[in-house]
């Protein structure tokens, strides 16, 4: 993933650095011990059900005609196992019970809270969380300074919530990605599970393990962050978008789900928990739809295409095509369709930042207008993505943050809709 002020959707893959300083944060196999016994969270409460039934906003329905019918989401495996629905209807299956995850949280009493954050040594979880602060202001400076526009205690579970994904990413994108096995990633799920349970392994799963109980986080996504590890050991092309999808899903926007809940909705939004989750759901699939659009040439150059191939058909395209990196018509009109889609994902997602808490907003909506911009550069270099990379340069980013901060102090766009009922 390329870097950004990514808040909602920070990628595993922001400002990769193939070093070995992070090897420290590879997880060791085994049972924890030493600095992890002492700091030992109570085991959180069960979570939420399936939650509302209401119907989700369809994008790549208007791409593509390969979408399902309806159906229930129950588990990971459901989600790969059952063709007869499309990709975004199983995960929005996962977003309901994110949503629903939050309402079961607000009925919980005070002395509940207080239990659930009960915590053995103050002082050691303190410096764990510092510890992930120091990681991500080394490894994602721009997102780091992001978060310095959140509270504290929202600042240090989004640096829990980051580390934590860097660590899975790293399991097959790091130094000993060569060595990961499907094998390891069973074992980095158990430990997951281990950590929720309130039984962390080092002083990183410790801060996780704290954020868990003091917000509505379900664990969901992080076992399907884990999935789109395991399938990126296996696969390298994607038969048609409804698969494209599930990737972006398991590789970004998890990271959205994992991370709404610390963001926090505004007081003031009359919008409706799922819809704000759809929404941030849209921006993690639209910024890895991004990503995708600007590294074909580097992924091709590592052996992958992640593009739909039933689309490249479509366009008169194939792999090799890809391989030789020559931008043709072909290619350019290929291209332009993408970028439309990406930008489809933006705009719903834009439906949803402001109902954000307000200490939230800005960042997020900073992520979404320089990820977007990243479209722009891709056309403004005839749509090469295969030897030139796009970016965006240091005075667009800077010029974009008043943008962002302008549209931060709008507030949620449901209780301006409200307000002008009203007034009619």
């Amino acid at each position: 993933m390329a870097a950004g002020v990514l808040l909602w959707v920070v990628g595993p893959k922001e400002n990769a650095v193939s070093s070995s300083a992070l090897l420290g944060l590879i997880p060791r196999t085994g049972a924890g011990g030493g600095v992890a016994s002492q700091l030992v969270t109570r085991p959180r409460g069960a979570g939420a059900g399936s939650g509302a039934t209401s119907q989700r906003p369809r994008i790549a329905s208007s791409m593509n005609s390969n979408s399902g019918v309806s159906a229930v989401y129950s588990s990971t495996a459901a989600v790969a196992a059952s063709p007869a629905r499309s990709s975004e209807e199983k995960v929005y299956e996962v977003v309901l019970k994110q949503a629903a995850l939050v309402k079961e949280l607000q009925r919980r009493s005070a002395e509940e809270e207080a239990v659930a954050g009960t915590i053995s040594n103050w002082d050691l979880l303190n410096d764990a969380y510092d510890r992930c602060g120091e990681v991500c202001a080394e490894y994602a400076k721009t997102f780091y300074l992001g978060t310095l526009l959140m509270t504290p205690e929202r600042q240090r579970a989004v640096w829990a919530i980051y580390v934590w994904c860097r660590r899975t990413d790293e399991l097959v994108d790091g130094p000993n990605a060569t060595h990961i096995t499907p094998e390891a990633l069973d074992g980095w799920e158990t430990r997951l599970k281990d950590l929720f349970e309130g039984r962390p392994y080092d002083m990183f799963d410790a801060a996780l393990s704290d954020t868990v109980t003091k917000y509505p986080v379900d664990i969901q996504p992080f076992k399907d962050m884990i999935e789109g590890m395991r399938m990126d050991l296996k696969k390298s092309r994607y038969r048609d978008f409804d698969e494209l999808y599930l990737y972006c899903y398991y590789v970004a926007g998890t990271v959205s789900l994992m991370s709404v809940p610390v963001m926090g909705i505004s007081t003031e939004s009359k919008a409706s928990t799922e819809s704000v989750y759809n929404a941030a759901l849209a921006l993690g699939i639209a910024n890895q739809l991004t990503n995708i659009l600007r590294d074909v040439g580097e992924d091709a150059r590592r052996g992958r295409i992640y593009l739909p191939q039933d689309e490249l058909r479509q366009a008169g395209l194939s792999d090799e095509d890809i391989f030789k990196g020559k931008v043709t018509e072909k290619w350019r009109s290929f291209m332009k369709g993408q970028i439309k889609r990406a930008r489809m994902f933006f705009d719903q997602a834009e439906k949803g930042v402001g109902e954000l808490n307000g200490a939230s907003r800005w960042p997020v909506w900073a992520s979404l207008i320089l990820y977007k911009q990243i479209l722009d550069a891709i056309e403004a270099n005839d749509y090469d993505n295969f030897t030139k990379r796009a970016y965006v340069g240091k005075a667009k980013k800077f010029a974009s943050l008043p943008l962002a901060y302008g549209r931060a102090l709008m507030g949620p766009l449901s209780k301006r809709a409200a307000d002008s009922a009203r007034t009619c």
